[in-house]
């Protein structure tokens, strides 16, 4: 018997997966009781949301949320730089977090970036300001799913800086984001 999940509740059996690494067998019996439909390793449909920003902003009620279509439509960019994460340089795409909080009215001095299993890292707002950061979505052409950094993530230019090859940065490059907050 195949049982169809919502985004949100496949969304939410990802992160408990994801933190029951420590447990494998536990995770396999939970995976197996559920048969999660999309598999972790798949793509987050181009219209359910997939990003939340709240705190600072002007968006209506104070939040907005975002699809991977309504990220797309902000515009996208390319970084191709080497990172700690990967063996090779990868090209990243995605859209520019200074292109997307100022389509919020977001105003503060500092973002916080929530991934699925609630870590956070806060990042000034003047990085991005300074550096041409961007809220990847796909990584060599392809979109990343949860299993490897998806379906967003934090992601510097390390590579054009020297100055940001450097764990002060690497730790503000958050994957798994789900949510955004602005102090």
């Amino acid at each position: 018997m195949k049982i169809n999940l919502r985004v949100p509740d496949a969304m939410l059996l990802i992160a408990l997966c994801v933190s029951c690494t420590q447990m494998p067998a536990r995770a396999a019996t939970l995976l197996a009781q559920n048969d999660p439909s999309p598999p972790a390793t798949a793509a987050v449909p181009m219209d359910k949301p997939i990003l939340t920003i709240s705190g600072n902003i002007t968006a209506d009620g104070g939040s907005a949320s975002f699809s991977r279509k309504q990220l797309e439509a902000i515009g996208l960019v390319k970084i191709t730089t080497k990172t700690p994460w990967y063996p090779r340089v990868s090209t990243f795409e995605g859209v520019p977090l200074k292109k997307l909080l100022d389509s919020v009215g977001a105003h503060g001095t500092t973002l916080t970036a929530v991934a699925l299993n609630d870590y956070s890292s806060d990042i000034p707002l003047s990085d991005i300001e300074q550096y041409p950061v961007i809220l990847a979505m796909k990584r060599d052409g392809d979109f990343m799913p949860v299993s490897d950094k998806g379906p967003l993530f934090v992601m510097y230019p390390f590579d054009s800086r020297p100055e940001l090859q450097d764990q002060k940065y690497y730790g503000r490059a958050v994957w798994q984001i789900s949510k955004l907050v602005v102090h």
